[in-house]
């Protein structure tokens, strides 16, 4: 593990997210103005309608969409020796308390050592959540405050760029990593990301968006580590608290 990454200041994150609105109707007329200029950008080979394409996809964008869980994942080190995964999952209807109660944990760690990791999460996560923070009208942490800051200055670490080895050709995602490295939680998913909006709004499925968000935050962490070509963490050594 390189020397300024120890689990002391190593924190894993995933997060789901959904559209801001169950029906593109609800929208206010001006977003909905806002999301027609969107989506006449968005590749729609289907030819989807705009109502129908703001629910498949305006949760992937912080201005149309919300968060609705975000799992944590810090390292522990066991009275035996050995490493253990400890995951904390936050959810529920309000986004505003969910990204406070986030942001509360973040303050837990030193700010200026805190490394947070996440698959594709200079693309997505991590912006995703200052982004939301900022409309909640909730100040950034400063181990979040990217603005203005070179790139060899910013500390988050990004599994995706961890793989690429300097490839910018396409995108990996995190469970087909999972595969290869024969991660145990790659098998246990019940759903997918294009299945989080219908799974919440139709099927009232927060719990089960939970539990799939806190099984990639264990897929993660064990993905990292492989990264590192360290050992995995051990099934019994991960818990969720």
């Amino acid at each position: 593990m390189p020397s300024d990454i120890s689990p002391g200041n190593l924190l894993f994150l995933d997060i789901e997210t959904v559209s801001a609105s169950s029906d593109y109707e609800n929208l206010s007329e001006s977003m909905r103005r806002h999301w027609d200029r969107k989506a006449a950008h968005i590749r729609n080979a289907d030819d989807v309608s705009t109502a129908d394409l703001y629910f498949e996809r305006a949760g992937i964008y912080a201005e149309f969409g919300k968060v609705i869980v975000i799992s944590v994942g810090i390292f522990n080190t066991l009275d035996n020796g050995e490493t253990e995964l400890r995951i904390k999952c936050i959810s529920g209807e309000s986004e505003r308390e969910i990204l406070e109660n986030f942001k509360e944990t973040v303050l837990k760690f030193d700010q200026g050592k805190l490394r947070m990791c996440a698959h594709n999460g200079k693309e997505f996560d991590f912006p995703y959540l200052c982004r939301r923070m900022l409309i909640n009208n909730i100040s950034l942490p400063p181990a979040m405050d990217v603005r203005g800051k070179k790139s060899w200055e910013i500390r988050h670490v990004d599994t995706m760029d961890l793989w690429k080895f300097g490839d910018y050709k396409s995108y990996t995602p995190l469970e087909l990593l999972a595969a290869l490295f024969e991660v145990e939680a790659a098998e246990q998913e019940s759903i997918d990301g294009s299945q989080v909006n219908p799974t919440y709004y139709q099927q009232n499925g927060l719990e089960k968006i939970a539990g799939y968000c806190q099984r990639n935050v264990s897929m993660l962490a064990q993905v990292f580590l492989h990264l590192q070509s360290q050992e995995p963490i051990k099934p019994e050594n991960i818990t969720m608290v």
